[in-house]
């Protein structure tokens, strides 16, 4: 069995990975990060934020949720819509904990 690895870093998924290694050799600059993934500023500052979010959760240990993250992703590219997104989400919500309903919004 594999061990998880310790440094944050190395505990982000790949795309993640990818995004900050692109950051970085773009020194930092978020709009050269955006035209280079094709997408707006304001999109690329979403991005970064969730990334940024996901890497604070594992900075403390914190569980991340798989889905938020997936929907939120999925909305930043237009392929759903934020309804669409809140009724996934509490949907999941329902059949995995029914009752529980309040819980981190998907808001764009």
């Amino acid at each position: 069995m594999a061990q998880e690895p310790t440094h944050p870093l190395l505990r982000l998924a790949d795309d993640d990975l990818n995004m900050v290694t692109a950051f970085v050799l773009l020194s930092g600059s978020i709009k050269d990060l955006a035209s280079r993934y094709g997408v707006s500023y304001p999109t690329m500052r979403q991005r970064l934020d969730r990334l940024i979010e996901r890497l604070r959760a594992h900075v403390e240990d914190r569980a991340t949720d798989p889905l938020s993250d997936y929907l939120a992703d999925l909305l930043t590219s237009g392929r759903i819509t934020q309804d669409i997104a809140r009724r996934i989400r509490d949907l999941h919500r329902q059949t995995t904990a029914p009752g529980d309903q309040d819980g981190e919004a998907c808001d764009e």
